[in-house]
């Protein structure tokens, strides 16, 4: 079983990145579950959400503890949060930043990837939206999920199709830059 935790802020997608990592992982022939946490509940308080991957059913029902990848919506968390706790030795950790690795200060045998999806966001769909950007480089990064149900997903979640398009767009977008990170 692969277990994820999502670190983000309230209003950044933290629990939508959840649900499609879950829905693209059922659209590749996976069991799946996700599922939020929440503090004060409100915009901009931190938030964690959490995802199972599995080749069978899941019968597991808390929060992960010991993740094998964790996701970084925003790198200020970094500052007030350790995101690395539990964090599986060699485990990965995907974060929004425009700062290098080298710069993030996190200490661990973690393999570790910087991505400025928000500028990738801005300068691609024109919008401030991280997360589909960042779920582009977790499906290319990880290789738990196709590009193919990563977008398929966007197109389930986002009843919109401009909505959708422009996700998809995102994903896509960040997915095929990421060989050159």
């Amino acid at each position: 079983m692969i277990e994820i935790r999502i670190h983000g802020r309230g209003g950044q997608g933290g629990v939508t990145t959840g649900q499609l990592i879950a829905i693209s992982a059922f659209n590749d022939g996976m069991y799946s579950q996700t599922f939020p946490v929440f503090g004060v509940e409100r915009c901009g308080a931190p938030v964690e959400a959490f995802v199972r991957i599995d080749e069978k059913q899941i019968n597991l029902h808390c929060q992960v503890y010991e993740p094998d990848v964790i996701l970084v919506l925003d790198s200020s968390l970094l500052n007030t949060v350790d995101v690395t706790q539990g964090l599986k030795e060699g485990g990965m950790i995907i974060i929004n930043t425009n700062k290098k690795v080298s710069e993030l200060g996190i200490r661990g045998n973690y393999k570790i990837y910087a991505i400025d999806a928000t500028k990738i966001a801005l300068d691609t769909i024109h919008k401030p939206i991280i997360n589909t950007p960042l779920l582009g480089a977790f499906a290319k990064i990880t290789g738990l999920v196709t590009l193919n149900s990563m977008k398929k997903a966007a197109e389930e979640r986002f009843a919109k199709k401009e909505v959708a398009d422009f996700n998809k767009k995102a994903i896509e977008t960040v997915f095929h830059k990421t060989d050159m990170i």
